[in-house]
């Protein structure tokens, strides 16, 4: 049975992937990365009120450990401006270390390996 699971939402597609290994997750993680990072950053949004793309998401990575109770979650956050946010946690989040994707990934790869 797997141990980690992948989720990858970006823009209305979602994909669902199962791994038993954290860094072959993690490998996953970074190519779906890769992908949106390679695209064309969003543009601005005007609705009732004006979105930068640096306010917008563009993709969300998580990747989620096994467990019934508060599984290990952690993930990215690629904004409009294809900056990336790392975070721990799944509906109390927590910012975690890098701004860079090399670096993005080691947080994630230190909080879900603990």
């Amino acid at each position: 049975m797997a141990t980690w699971k992948l989720t990858i939402r970006h823009g209305s597609d979602v994909s669902r992937q199962r791994f038993d290994d954290l860094d072959e997750a993690l490998g996953a993680a970074r190519a779906a990365a890769d992908e949106v990072i390679a695209e064309a950053r969003l543009d601005s949004v005007s609705a009732i009120r004006d979105y930068e793309p640096s306010q917008l998401v563009n993709a969300r990575i998580e990747i989620t450990g096994k467990g019934l109770f508060k599984p290990p979650t952690a993930g990215i956050d690629i904004q409009g401006d294809l900056s990336v946010v790392p975070f721990a946690g799944g509906v109390s989040r927590q910012t975690l270390e890098g701004s860079t994707l090399p670096q993005a990934m080691k947080s994630l790869k230190m909080f879900l390996s603990s």
